[in-house]
């Protein structure tokens, strides 16, 4: 048990001295491919913002979060005051959420490439084009999204982004907002 001591605790100033011990061990834990490249400090994964999102009369109607992965920006909703149904829903270019204009203060959707919307539109889509959200009978629902084209920069620019549940289901296809109606809670994307 000393020698184990004594050979930790040598091997230890060596290391702490600038000794060799310390490149012999990064050379033994490497690959024959080369040294391992770390990811730079703004990438990998990792929470980029959340909104609470509220009906025109003030309710919390639905939460979500936004984590950076390696695919884009992955965007979960969680729905539990919103009527049953598809309902489209997107990220828009303005943080602000005042009901007293329907949400329009929100702006378009987030649209950095200049495309046209809708997942399946050959010109499209735009950065913040979702899927839709999906609520039963109970009005709850659950949507889970990774957006290749939506970066964490984006959503904290200079006026900020916003996340809009839409009236009714996005047809994905249809410019500028695939049909989805009107505009019925709306949550400023925070960090």
């Amino acid at each position: 048990m000393q020698r184990m001591l004594a050979a930790a605790l040598a091997a230890s100033m060596a290391i702490a001295c600038g000794g060799d011990q310390d490149t012999d061990l990064n050379e033994d834990m490497s690959s024959d491919s080369g040294p391992v490249e770390q990811p730079a400090p703004d990438s990998g994964q990792g929470a980029v913002g959340r909104a609470s999102l509220r009906d025109a009369q003030g309710n919390e109607v639905a939460t979500a979060t936004l984590t950076r992965s390696g695919q884009g920006v992955s965007v979960e909703v969680h729905a539990t005051g919103i009527a049953p149904g598809e309902h489209g829903a997107h990220v828009h270019m303005i943080g602000q959420c005042d009901a007293a204009n329907a949400f329009e203060s929100a702006g378009e959707h987030l649209n950095t490439a200049g495309r046209q919307h809708g997942l399946r539109n050959p010109q499209g889509p735009h950065s913040g084009d979702l899927e839709n959200l999906t609520v039963g009978a109970d009005s709850s629902g659950h949507l889970v999204y990774t957006n290749a084209t939506l970066r964490a920069e984006d959503l904290h620019d200079a006026d900020g982004s916003a996340l809009v549940i839409h009236a009714a289901a996005d047809d994905q296809v249809t410019d500028p907002s695939g049909n989805s109606g009107g505009r019925i809670a709306c949550g400023v994307i925070e960090r």
